[in-house]
Formats: C-alpha cells, sequence, structure tokens
C-alpha cells in the first residue's frame, strides 16, 4: 500500500513548525528545573490541576501500566479547550514528542507541545497499534447503561466532571480526549480496537504548556486494558487498575528566551454575514 501524502502538511514559515532545538532543550536541560506541583490520581478517580504558560507538566506511571484520559483548556476560558479531531489532522491519530494539542476554534492554537514521550519508541506494533491517541474518547456511563443495562459512576467521563467541579466547570466542558499510554488503532474492519497498555513502571508523557492551562486526568478504570470490559468475556479490571502521578515544573528562565505564548487564530472576518440595515419607513 502507498503512503498517500497527508492533508495538511507543514512548511518552513508555516504554524505546523515546530522549533525542535527549543522544545529539545526544555526537555535535556532539566539542571535548574523547581518542582512546583506533585499529584497522585488513584486508581478509578480523577484530578484537576493548573501549569502556568512556559512551565512543564509529566504524567507518570508510578506503580505500572494504566492508561489515563486527559483534557485541556484555557485557565482563563473554558471555552478555548483541547480539540482532538482538528489535532488528530493537523499532527496525528497517535501523538508523541513535538507534536502538539490544538485549542477549539476561534481560538485555533497550539496549548501544549510534547517535550518528551518514554514510549515513542513503540512505534506500530504487528496489529497496527499506537500508543496516546486521539482515535477514541473516553469512557462513559452513558454508553455503559445502553450496552449492560448497568450504572457505573466512575468512568472517566464522570471522573473528569468530579475533578474540574470544584472549578466551576461541568460535565458540559468535559471534551474529548487525548489517551495517554493507550494502545488502540484501527481493525480490518475500520474498527476501533484497544489493546493492554504497553508502559512500565517509570514510563511518562511530558507537554510544555503553552498557554495558562487548567488540567484534568482520570485513571481509567478498564486499568491496563489487559481485561476486556464489555462483551461476552467482560470482567471487573479493577485487579488491573493503578494510580498515576502528575508532577509540574517550572523551568529555567534562560531556557525560555525567544519563546512567547502563541497568538489565537488570525481570521477575524465574519463567515459572509453582513448586518443589513433595517428599513425604518
Amino acid at each position: 500500500m502507498l503512503n498517500y501524502p497527508a492533508a495538511y502538511q507543514s512548511t518552513k514559515g508555516s504554524a505546523l513548525e515546530v522549533d525542535k532545538d527549543f522544545y529539545r532543550r526544555i526537555a535535556t536541560e532539566q539542571a535548574d528545573r523547581e518542582l512546583i506541583e506533585s499529584i497522585v490520581v488513584p486508581i478509578r478517580s480523577g484530578r484537576a490541576w493548573t501549569v502556568p504558560a512556559g512551565h512543564v507538566f509529566r504524567i507518570v506511571t508510578i506503580e505500572g501500566p494504566q492508561v489515563a484520559d486527559l483534557n485541556l483548556w484555557n485557565q482563563h476560558n473554558p471555552r478555548e479547550r483541547m480539540w482532538a479531531s482538528r489535532t488528530r489532522q493537523l499532527q496525528a491519530a497517535h501523538v508523541s514528542t513535538f507534536d502538539r494539542l490544538w485549542s477549539t476554534l476561534p481560538f485555533l492554537r497550539p496549548m501544549v507541545t510534547i517535550t518528551g514521550d518514554s514510549l515513542a519508541n513503540y512505534g506500530t506494533d504487528e496489529h497496527g497499534g499506537r500508543v496516546h491517541d486521539l482515535l477514541g474518547t473516553r469512557c462513559d456511563p452513558y454508553v455503559n447503561r445502553m450496552l449492560t443495562g448497568e450504572d457505573f459512576h466512575f468512568h472517566c467521563h464522570s471522573n473528569l466532571t468530579r475533578a474540574i467541579a470544584p472549578y466551576g466547570l461541568t460535565e458540559y466542558d468535559v471534551h474529548d480526549v487525548l489517551n495517554v499510554f493507550q494502545c488502540t488503532g484501527l481493525n480490518l474492519d475500520d474498527k476501533y480496537f484497544m489493546k493492554a497498555c504497553p508502559a512500565k513502571k517509570g514510563d511518562f508523557l511530558e507537554f510544555f504548556a503553552e498557554i495558562d492551562l487548567l488540567c484534568a486526568l482520570s485513571t481509567c478504570p478498564g486499568g491496563d486494558l489487559s481485561l476486556p470490559m464489555w462483551g461476552p468475556d467482560a470482567r471487573d479490571p479493577l485487579e488491573v487498575c493503578r494510580p498515576l502521578g502528575v508532577d509540574v515544573y517550572r523551568v529555567a528562565p534562560q531556557l525560555l528566551a525567544g519563546w512567547s505564548q502563541p497568538a489565537v487564530a488570525a481570521y477575524k472576518g465574519q463567515h459572509g454575514l453582513t448586518l443589513q440595515q433595517p428599513d425604518w419607513e
């Protein structure tokens, strides 16, 4: 099969071009990093935290394999939030180092840039599986009720809803996710599949905050996804659930020389709409 070219192409000087040298320095020059917050997200729960622009946060498998669902918002304006589908098009369906997570319209700017990925060498397995996907979305109690006839309150959608409640947000603000550490793909029937998480204790995914962020993470109730949650062989995967860690760092100020927060999208048109002068006669 030929490798057909991507629809969205990065050209020199375009918004899709990434200064890889800058992000390599952020990733590798860690001697003067300052840990400003460390969070443990227990199993089947969610936590939210803020990250100032120009800081780094890292999600870590502190005990072993565990998948997680990540949401991002502009800390000062939650209408600007991560746009999973456009990120799939601009970056990839599975993201890694130097990829960015983009925000929704009418803002359309990078919210974070990935600076470190200990699973970057996983590549593509024999089933077409890759890690850190934007293909699927969060598990939720509505689908669970539809498929099983039972209520379960600790799906990722519910975990994220509880996590952001102290920030004045609701389930209407929860959105499509980045599935961190999750191995997924499309099968020969063009259907979404999930495999057992390949992460080991100490694996991480690290992000540079391009703007001030509110972040929320759910430790999926499916744990490492080694046991089926739905279907004829479904069972409660509680035994393969593990907590995750989140660390937020202030980087050395000199590393930020020349960097500035990305501006929102330049388009300021009216989408072809015009105001018609009323006829007062």
